[in-house]
Order: structure tokens, then sequence, then C-alpha cells
């Protein structure tokens, strides 16, 4: 007949050794922890000297643990810094690279203004300013388009000259104050500025349509074809305005002609220089000059 399974433990030694050791670890802590209690009370300096003895003889287990989880602690801080360098390197990977993506950019656009600036035949001898001043506000109602340059006849300034900002054109001085002056803007629809287009060098008449555009019509021509991109500056005819000046790029066209919007933009134009009125016939002459003697 076979065993039973489920059998009590008084049929194995082993198990029977098991509790009477068990018992006797409970008994034999409940005396010690009793011992203890009783000698706290009747002899605390006795028990404080226990105590001591204890924690020495503890004291390279606790160091040894105590240097086990410093260990454990500089390897998790070890492992969290790598971690955080590896992000760091990554993110400064990243700029790196944005970097070089805006270096190129700034190369091509260097290029770009060094090509654009060399068809426009825009040369280095452009006449002197009169005065540099801040456009400070603008207005915007009905067609009237007007600025506000903070530059008046104390500095030079007077009605009529042409003001240019760094992009190109931006307008003419209406009248001048002693220490401001009122400049309409290349979009008012009171302006009209003679151009060319580049590299033809084709005349056209640009006028200010009052809504932030330039009409662009074709000057003694007709059935004439400009289209999107064509780029358009002073020609210098009838004075005013030095020629090679940029003044807009034509944007779309219509029915009744091409509209371009105005190279340098008065709204993004934080600084403008006022230039001299344009006299072609002076110009002529003092380029006719003989060159200064050398000193």
């Amino acid at each position: 007949m076979a065993r039973p399974s489920n059998r009590r433990p008084g049929y194995s030694r082993r198990a029977q050794y098991g509790l009477f050791f068990g018992y006797v670890t409970a008994v034999s802590g409940a005396v010690v922890a009793l011992l203890l209690l009783i000698l706290s009370t009747v002899d605390p300096e006795g028990f404080g000297a226990f105590k001591g003895a204890i924690t020495d003889a503890t004291l390279p287990i606790s160091s040894a643990g105590r240097a086990v989880v410093g260990g454990v602690s500089d390897a998790g801080s070890g492992i969290g810094s790598y971690i955080d360098a590896a992000g760091k390197v990554r993110r400064l990977e990243r700029e790196a690279a944005a970097n070089r993506t805006r270096l190129i950019e700034a190369k091509a656009l260097a290029f770009e203004n060094a090509r654009l600036k060399k068809l426009l035949r825009i040369g280095d001898a452009e006449p002197r300013p009169v005065a540099s001043g801040r456009l400070v506000a603008s207005t915007g109602a009905s067609i009237r388009r007007y600025a506000i340059l903070n530059a008046g006849y104390v500095q030079g300034v007077r009605g009529g000259m042409p003001v240019r900002g760094p992009g190109g054109l931006i307008g003419r001085v209406a009248n001048a104050g002693a220490v401001s002056a009122r400049v309409g803007l290349v979009t008012d629809g009171g302006t009209v500025v003679p151009v060319r287009r580049v590299p033809d060098g084709f005349p056209a008449i640009a006028t200010g349509t009052g809504d932030g555009f330039i009409d662009i019509r074709a000057l003694g021509a007709e059935n004439t074809s400009f289209k999107r991109g064509d780029v358009f500056v002073t020609s210098g005819i009838g004075g005013v305005y030095p020629p090679n000046v940029p003044v807009a790029i034509i944007t779309r066209t219509t029915r009744e002609g091409f509209l371009a919007l105005p190279v340098a933009d008065p709204a993004k134009a934080d600084f403008a220089l006022v230039l001299p009125i344009y006299q072609p016939e002076v110009e002529a002459q003092r380029r006719a000059l003989p060159p200064p003697p050398a000193q």
C-alpha cells in the first residue's frame, strides 16, 4: 500500500530538529532581550558600554556596507552622468549641424548678394548721404503712405531728397521740420519713379498704388511683357533719384499691368539714409573734372 502524501512533521527527524532549534532560537532571543532590558534599567552605564562594544564589533560590517552603498550610489551617479553626457553630446551634435546649416545659408546669402550687386551694377561710388536717421512711425490710412524720419533741416534734410534703406529705395522727403521729416513712400499713390529693368535696362515707370504695391508700366513701348521676378532699379532719368538704386520686384501680373513689391520694405526698415537730389548735369561735370594731384 502506498504511503500517504500528507505526512506529519513527527514522522521526520529533520523536521523535528528544525522545530526544536526554532523554538530554542526564539526563547534565546526573548531571554537576551529581557536581559538587555533589565541591564539598561539596573546599570545604564554598563548598558552604554555594552552598546559601544557592539558598535565597535559591527563597525567593519557597517563600514563595508556603507562602502558598498556608496559604490552603488557612485556607480548610479556615473551611469547617470554618462547618460547625461551622451544626451549633451547628441544635443551639441544637433547644434553643430544647425550651425553648419546656418553657415552654409550665410555663405549662400553672401554669394547671392554679391551676384545681385553685380547684376544690378551697384557700385561703391554712390552719393554721400546728407543725413541718416531712424524711421520712427508710418501712416497707412487711405492711399497716402508716409513715414516719419527723426532727422530734419538741422541735419541738412530738405524736401524732395530721396531716401533709401539698406535694401533699396524707400521714398522721397515730402517736407522737413527742424529735427524730423515726412517721407513719401514708394508705395504712396503720389510717388512716381523712373526705373529700368535689369540687366537689359528696359525703361519703365514705377507708381505707388497706395495699398503696399507698386505698379510697373513700360515706358514708350506697347505689348511689353514683364514677368514675375523681374528686378527694377532707378534709371536716373529726370534727376532726383540717383541711378541703380533697387526699387521693386514684380510679384504678379494683372489685366491692367504688373504689380511689384518694394525691395526695401518700409515697415521693416529701422534706419534710412537721406541722399542729395541727383542732378545728372552736375554729376557729368564732376566726372569730367581731372583727378586731384597726388599728395
